[in-house]
């Protein structure tokens, strides 16, 4: 096989793992930083660090991980540069929802989406992995660098904040 088409295989590979990929590192990019530029920037460069490891990764179950973990790594690196900005902002709880006697209570999304963004980064985390992104707690625990009891326990408190915050019964 020459080198041309090496790259070119090489090339293909890396197109595929992206097409397969790259959605599912939006989605949870954006659930972390509630932006979309950051989190279209976060996954690109999080694809960016993956590829250049390319060689050491086993299977694409594997790069999926890699990516995760990265993307995670890069939403918290984000945060952490504005945290000076969230410091300072005011913070306003959304509104309880009215809703009719006799019906059960329903949460507005958005609501539901403002309430996890003022979590804490790691129980923000801990939470959309668990329930938007449907994982295990020892996964949770792998992506993030931590034992499976902590992943519960940022879950846990995430939940409690997120009840208190709505006002409301909240299963995500």
């Amino acid at each position: 096989m020459t080198a041309e088409a090496a790259n070119a295989a090489q090339a293909d590979r890396i197109e595929e793992l992206y097409i397969r990929y790259a959605p599912g590192g939006f989605r949870l990019a954006y659930l972390l930083t509630g932006d979309r530029q950051a989190s279209e920037d976060c996954v690109q460069d999080a694809f960016v660090r993956v590829v250049g490891r390319l060689g050491h990764i086993r299977s694409g179950i594997a790069f999926d991980a890699y990516l995760r973990r990265t993307i995670v790594n890069l939403t918290k690196n984000t945060w952490r540069r504005r945290a000076v900005e969230r410091a300072h902002a005011p913070v306003v709880a959304p509104a309880p929802a009215d809703t009719p006697s006799g019906e059960s209570a329903v949460v507005d999304r958005m609501a539901v989406w403002q309430a996890i963004l003022l979590l804490p980064m790691r129980q923000r985390t801990a939470i959309v992995l668990r329930f938007y992104e449907d994982l295990a707690e020892d996964d949770i625990a792998s992506i993030m660098r931590c034992r499976p009891g902590t992943a519960r326990s940022l879950v846990a408190r995430g939940m409690a904040t997120l009840r208190g915050t709505l006002e409301v019964p909240v299963d995500v």
